[in-house]
């Protein structure tokens, strides 16, 4: 696979990407792989999808990438229970800014005094901004001061596929048993429920047990609740019993504190003015931030030049700016905007023509001016599976060679998100 690998790509992409990754086993047809913090959640983003190539004829068809010295075996990849958690995510490292300033507070609060505080605890806002970081703080903190506590932390693709697991092998009271026995059950992504009726009522069902029986919930969604238009008003109505705080994209102080931290871990000397112009580049989230981090960084290693305003121009150019801070909000707003239809209607299940046009050509330019894989894309548009998107980007495609006035509408949305990504008029 490694020669298959260092032949798809140049020498310095396999050096710094692909190279580092060692081989952690094997489970049913998942390939795992480990690889250091750093550079795991870029490399499992970008190639992917290109490791899964190179195991053509392997009998493997997935591919994940776990934290080194993380056991093989122990869980479904992408499923791991608490006690697999980030231990990088902590209260103490969250930058706290004016953005998130309440969402920390809020969950500070439930991990000091679980089910006194807030309950349920929902935490929205788009993807990449510290949604995670806050749950599993949570988790962690509860961890080493309330270690008697049953805590889990889980996301609500995972809590799907375990259901579905449970319904096929007949262990559907394990599965209850494992989830309603719970002192603090913490959910990301709860958009992933939209349109999953069977995990819905579940869910209803565990969410109701749990909090009946006096037990702290936390939630997190791209979408305030009355957003996940897709899903079942009795899990709205409940997920807005308690407190709800968004997360907001992080200002420029928060960006140069975060990128301050960051430079200071990996040891390396950079000028202020690097950082505030690499900071000013990259605003969308923290993930962006961080990914961008990190690619300079290794430019700078690989050319042997120093941080500086150039090489953020040459690793970062100015043209590829709409592309790094263009929020799926934005997209998805326009578009709705652009076709008459609401933004509830673009991402709901109908499928009225008008609709069903907006929802495509969204879904279309999500994938074009995002780094989001098909199955991200598919959660941020009622939960659609990653054939559905792709279904519609090639809907898009054929029609964009076919029908000039069509063709003229997306690029003036396209001219459109961009002027605003970019601060024009």
């Amino acid at each position: 696979m490694q020669e298959r690998l260092r032949a798809s790509v140049p020498a310095s992409t396999f050096q710094l990407w692909l190279e580092p990754l060692e081989l952690a086993g094997a489970k049913a047809e998942t390939l795992l792989l480990t690889a250091p913090e750093s550079i795991r959640a870029w490399t499992e983003r970008r190639y992917a999808g290109l490791i899964r190539e190179a195991l053509a004829g392997t009998g493997l068809t997935k591919v994940s990438l776990i934290a080194e010295g993380a056991e093989a075996g122990a869980s479904e990849p992408g499923c791991s229970p608490s006690l697999d958690l980030n231990v990088n995510y902590s209260f103490d490292r969250f930058v706290i800014g004016e953005g998130n300033r309440v969402a920390h507070a809020a969950a500070l609060a439930v991990a000091e005094a679980p089910s006194e505080a807030y309950n349920p605890l929902f935490l929205h806002g788009p993807p990449g901004l510290g949604k995670t970081h806050l749950l599993v703080g949570i988790a962690n903190y509860l961890a080493t001061c309330a270690p008697d506590l049953n805590v889990r932390y889980t996301t609500a693709e995972c809590f799907t596929n375990e259901f579905v697991t449970a319904l096929r092998t007949a262990g559907a009271e394990e599965f209850k048993r494992r989830y309603r026995d719970l002192d603090v059950l913490l959910v990301d992504d709860v958009q992933f429920l939209e349109g999953k009726r069977h995990t819905e009522d579940e869910f209803f069902h565990t969410f109701n047990a749990l909090y009946e029986g006096g037990s702290q919930l936390v939630l997190s969604a791209d979408r305030i609740p009355s957003e996940l238009s897709s899903l079942e008003s009795r899990l709205r109505d409940r997920f807005e019993w308690g407190l709800t705080v968004a997360v907001e994209p992080p200002n420029l102080a928060t960006r140069l504190t975060v990128l301050r931290r960051l430079v200071r871990e990996a040891g390396v000397d950079t000028e202020a003015d690097v950082l505030t112009e690499l900071a000013r580049r990259i605003d969308v989230n923290m993930r962006q931030l961080h990914g961008g981090l990190t690619r300079l960084i290794a430019h700078a290693s690989l050319t042997a030049k120093p941080l500086s305003a150039e090489l953020i121009d040459a690793v970062i150019p100015k043209t590829a700016r709409a592309v790094e801070r263009t929020p799926v909000e934005e997209i998805q707003e326009r578009a709705a905007a652009a076709f008459g239809v609401s933004r509830s209607e673009l991402v709901g299940s109908g499928r009225a023509a008008t609709p069903l046009n907006a929802r495509q050509v969204a879904i279309y330019l999500t994938r074009e001016l995002t780094d989001l894989s098909l199955p991200q894309i598919g959660r941020l548009y009622g939960g659609r599976d990653h054939s559905t998107v792709l279904n519609s980007i090639r809907r898009v495609e054929a029609r964009l060679g076919e029908d000039k006035s069509f063709a003229a509408q997306v690029q003036a949305l396209r001219a459109s998100i961009h002027n605003q990504s970019t601060g024009r008029p």
